[in-house]
Order: structure tokens, then C-alpha cells, then sequence
């Protein structure tokens, strides 16, 4: 692999993944499985229809995961992660032990510079 800073492609990484809630759809359908829109909304309370849609969109349009829509009254959507989508399960996970590993990083060096004075 070139890890050459001026080839690096984190940032094209970065350029998809990043987003408040799409790490958490991510999850979501990694764990869980494929998810209805409402069910989606549902276990994220704190974000709007449209963003959870935004987000949606973007990922689907990154082929990370699928949108299938069946032709009934109401209609029902339902997402799900790709084969080319779960490469991501591994990344994701590295990404949530390395920001619980910081967050207790950070609470130590609190208490160190709290004791210190």
C-alpha cells in the first residue's frame, strides 16, 4: 500500500463516512440487520427526517448500502448493507475502540490535572 502523504486517500475515506448519524445507520444495519426507514428514525431520536434521508441517500449513493422499495399502499422502504458496504464492519469497529480508548484517555488526563493542582 502507498502511504505516501501525497497519495493518502483517508480523506476520500473521511469524504463518505463522516457525518453525525452515519457511523450510527451504519452500526445499526451491521448489527441488526435490514431496518425500515421508521425503525431507522426511531432508534435516533435526535435526528430530522430530512437528514436521516440525506444521509441515506449519500450512502446508498456510495453503493455502502441498498434501498429497496416495495410496491404497496403505504409503501414500504427497507436499507440494508451491501456486500462492498460490510468491508466497512472492521474500520468501524477499529474507529469505536479508538474513540472509547481516547474518551478514557481524556477523562484520566482530567483527573491528573486535577489532582496536580
Amino acid at each position: 500500500m502507498d502511504r505516501k502523504p501525497d497519495n493518502c486517500r483517508v480523506e476520500d475515506a473521511l469524504g463518505i463516512l463522516v457525518g453525525k448519524w452515519k457511523p450510527v445507520i451504519l452500526l445499526y444495519l451491521l448489527q441488526e440487520g435490514t431496518k425500515r426507514f421508521s425503525e431507522l428514525k426511531r432508534n435516533m431520536p435526535g435526528i430530522t427526517q430530512k437528514m436521516l434521508t440525506k444521509q441515506l441517500r449519500e450512502l446508498e449513493d456510495e453503493d455502502i448500502i441498498l434501498r429497496v422499495v416495495y410496491p404497496q399502499v403505504p409503501p414500504k422502504v427497507e436499507y440494508s448493507m451491501t456486500e462492498y458496504g460490510r468491508s466497512l464492519e472492521p474500520i468501524l469497529e477499529a474507529m469505536h475502540e479508538w474513540g472509547a480508548k481516547h474518551t478514557e484517555h481524556k477523562i484520566e488526563k482530567l483527573h491528573q490535572l486535577k489532582s496536580s493542582s
